[in-house]
């Protein structure tokens, strides 16, 4: 089972990078500082927290605590990102730490004790943690793109009153077990 959980974790986070992708695609760059008002994060601002957040939590994580010394977290809701190729290798940064981290993990590891600030964890319960944390995040990088793209918005998931039409197609296929971590390799490779 615990093997399973490790499979299983992964697709899931590989659905999250993937949307935050998806809506990131769609916003031009001049548009990845633009902020609601004073008190909401930008696009850019989110991304630079997720890897943040990512870099500290997975550097070492199994030996050292989560919230890094070296870590600058009110410095990541600066908004200072300028170029979507910035936006990206910083993006990229974060899931590359967390999913190098995530691969070399064993069912064996899944019930040791790592600490984030100082505040002791099962591997699972910290994997859970941030299975809470970078959706969160990511829904409102989904949701800055659809405010700034308004009709322009393509759906990236069920579009607006296309359940029935959805449903209809999803139901004449034969039963089957989809993999997305095999689907979303598959189509970066392509």
């Amino acid at each position: 089972m615990s093997a399973n959980y490790l499979e299983s974790i992964k697709r899931q986070f590989l659905y999250y990078k993937d949307l935050g992708e998806k809506a990131m695609e769609q916003i031009p760059e001049e548009k990845l500082l633009w902020q609601f008002n004073a008190e909401s994060n930008s696009i850019a601002t989110i991304v630079k927290h997720l890897s943040g957040n990512m870099i500290s939590r997975w550097t070492d994580f199994l030996t050292s605590d989560g919230e890094k010394e070296w870590r600058n977290r009110d410095g990541e809701f600066e908004n200072d990102i300028k170029t979507k190729t910035e936006l990206m290798a910083t993006w990229n940064k974060g899931w590359d730490c967390f999913f190098n981290t995530i691969n070399s993990l064993t069912e064996n590891d899944l019930q040791k004790i790592i600490y984030i600030r100082n505040q002791g964890h099962t591997v699972m319960e910290a994997i859970n943690r941030q299975l809470a944390h970078y959706p969160y995040h990511i829904g409102q990088i989904v949701f800055v793109a659809k405010m700034i793209k308004n009709e322009d918005w393509k759906s990236l998931s069920i579009p607006r009153n296309k359940s029935n039409e959805y449903n209809t197609e999803k139901f004449s296929q034969e039963k089957s077990v989809k993999h997305f971590t095999e689907e979303y390799l598959k189509k970066k490779k392509d």
